[in-house]
């Protein structure tokens, strides 16, 4: 074994590479319940690129064929019917992930320096997931893939000057249609994932680099032995592997237990209309996009049209993710973690969240007066935490941070 370790050395550094990033990357001690979701997305990551290879081998991408092929794959092909609820399902535990994944960056402010680099990265990440998200949902072809299709898709046209022309080069042609298809198809299964590894490549080593953040928001790497050990860091492997692994068999049960017994879980995840195939000369009585957009689909809604153009509410869209980029520097707090923030900041991140939990819902609900004013309201508020965060962020009186981490 060992001549073979070292026969491996001298042509790729593979030891290296272990204690580097496992054996002697040392982390926190004081790791919580909040810093299993990195983890977890990396298993959703392989576990999407996987089931989605096994999808390509009988999908067709063709306007004529495609709905005819996902059923052929949910009633033909052995065991299907478990790979193509594996990968629907997968992609909205995905997102389940990445939101709790986020929301720990919030609770204790991982996107503070030295971490701004990680921050953006992982934004970046988040956009071509909901890109490459929308686009998969626009695979199957049924009729709310379709039509949201249509809908989202039309939106590019409001943009001044080059809307329309920017709308023919995304659709590839004048209408949603086979040419659509197919483009959304290539970069559903090569571009984007191939972006999507590297960019997670990138995100693992800038964060290795300058250190995992913990719950007290400490920098381990100030304090450490002779050895030039962190004192308040233990090895990721094998103290972390071992529970992560643990965390990922409790995830994948219940994960099973959804695709087993509720993979559409009351069309949250699939959507009934979308088991018709499309038809361009039948409209669903409410089209909305799946849960993890409709957050920024009710921020769009929310804000009137302009001169009859649409393009405000698109420009909203697009600042409410864009806005999550400025977080490190809109922080002004002196403090990162949470625990020692003042209570004015708890409070507000709690409305944030509630905010974006909401939105999320009208996102889903048909426009009436009632949801149209609450959505205003709603996304009012979402801008309101980052446009203000330079100045509640230092209000009211921080804890005194620890030296060292609390167990």
């Amino acid at each position: 074994m060992n001549n073979k370790q070292s026969w491996i050395d001298q042509r790729f550094p593979l030891t290296r590479v272990i204690n580097e990033h496992l054996a002697e990357y040392y982390t926190p001690r004081n790791f919580n319940f909040w810093y299993f979701f990195g983890g977890l997305a990396v298993v959703m990551l392989i576990m999407q690129l996987v089931t989605g290879i096994f999808l390509t081998m009988h999908y067709k991408p063709d306007a004529e064929y495609a709905f005819a092929s996902v059923e052929y794959i949910m009633r033909d092909v052995e065991w299907g019917w478990f790979i193509r609820y594996m990968h629907s399902t997968g992609a909205s535990a995905f997102f389940v992930i990445i939101y709790l994944h986020m929301m720990r960056a919030l609770l204790y402010g991982s996107y503070k320096g030295p971490r701004e680099l990680i921050w953006i990265l992982g934004m970046v990440l988040y956009i071509l997931l909901l890109a490459e998200a929308f686009m998969g949902y626009v695979l199957p072809w049924g009729q709310m893939s379709f039509w949201g299709a249509q809908v989202i898709i039309s939106l590019f046209g409001s943009v001044p000057i080059v809307g329309p022309d920017l709308l023919v080069w995304i659709l590839g042609d004048y209408a949603v249609g086979d040419s659509t298809l197919n483009r959304f198809f290539s970069l559903h299964v090569v571009v984007i994932p191939l972006i999507l590894v590297v960019l997670v490549f990138l995100h693992i080593v800038a964060l290795h680099h300058v250190g995992s953040n913990n719950p007290d928001g400490i920098e381990i790497k100030k304090n450490k032995d002779a050895d030039g050990i962190p004192k308040d860091g233990i090895p990721f492997h094998p103290y972390f592997t071992i529970k992560d692994s643990v965390v990922v068999v409790g995830f994948l049960w219940i994960f099973c237990a959804v695709v087993f017994y509720a993979p559409a879980l009351n069309g949250y995840f699939l959507e009934a209309p979308n088991f018709i195939e499309a038809n361009p000369l039948k409209t669903p009585e409410h089209i909305a996009p799946l849960w993890y957009l409709t957050p920024y689909y009710s921020v769009l809604r929310a804000i009137p049209p302009l001169f009859g153009s649409q393009f405000p509410g698109v420009l909203a869209m697009f600042a409410a993710l864009g806005v999550f980029f400025l977080l490190p520097w809109l922080d002004r707090s002196p403090v990162k973690s949470i625990r020692y923030r003042s209570p004015i900041y708890k409070w507000i991140l709690g409305i944030f969240v509630v905010s974006f939990i909401i939105l999320g819902w009208l996102g889903v609900q048909p426009v009436t007066p009632l949801y149209a004013l609450l959505a205003r309201i709603f996304t009012t508020l979402y801008f309101a935490f980052f446009i203000l965060m330079p100045w509640f962020s230092t209000l009211g009186k921080t804890k005194e941070v620890p030296e060292r981490v609390t167990e």
